[in-house]
């Protein structure tokens, strides 16, 4: 009886498992350089959003994932306001394939993280007393899609060159 309690526990704990230990905010930054000024501008404001994700190992089966946002609204060449922000989470990830886990870090937890991120830009957004502005929804596989068929693109221009180079590095 005895056998079979260790053999079970030992399968369950060879049994992949994938949790969400924590969520918060790692970075939070509003600027509105032209304020009061820009106030009395009449031109409605052009909105450029930036998206992107990063993620490390903590520890064997922890890791950090983010997911970054910055948002500039303009009024003609000048800055209504500037949000920055980083939502992070902290994962467990045990007993996952190795080629499975960057795809689990690169499009499961940033999709769990960015409801998050985008309740956090809009209260930063609402506490500047501008319009509220909501993210749009983000399709994070086909963002981790584009993001390594971009390193394969390098990967074969650095072949081309004859020239290797480090990683990390860049050419000028």
């Amino acid at each position: 009886m005895a056998e079979n309690q260790n053999s079970h526990d030992q399968q369950a704990s060879n049994d992949p498992s994938f949790s969400l230990q924590r969520t918060y905010i790692k970075d939070l930054s509003v600027e509105m350089p032209n304020a009061p000024e820009i106030f009395l501008e009449q031109e409605g404001p052009t909105v450029e959003v930036s998206i992107n994700v990063g993620g490390q190992r903590l520890a064997e089966t922890i890791f950090e994932a983010t997911v970054t946002a910055t948002v500039t609204t303009r009024i003609q060449d000048k800055v209504l306001y500037l949000v920055e922000a980083t939502q992070a989470g902290i994962f467990e990830a045990a007993n996952i394939p190795a080629e499975q886990l960057d795809p689990l870090i690169g499009i499961v937890c940033p999709t769990m993280l960015y409801p998050y991120l985008r309740a956090n830009v809009a209260d930063a957004i609402n506490r500047t007393s501008l319009p509220a502005l909501h993210l749009a929804e983000v399709n994070f596989q086909a963002l981790y899609e584009q993001r390594i068929a971009q390193l394969a693109e390098e990967q074969n221009q650095q072949q081309d060159s004859g020239i290797i180079l480090p990683p990390g590095a860049t050419r000028q």
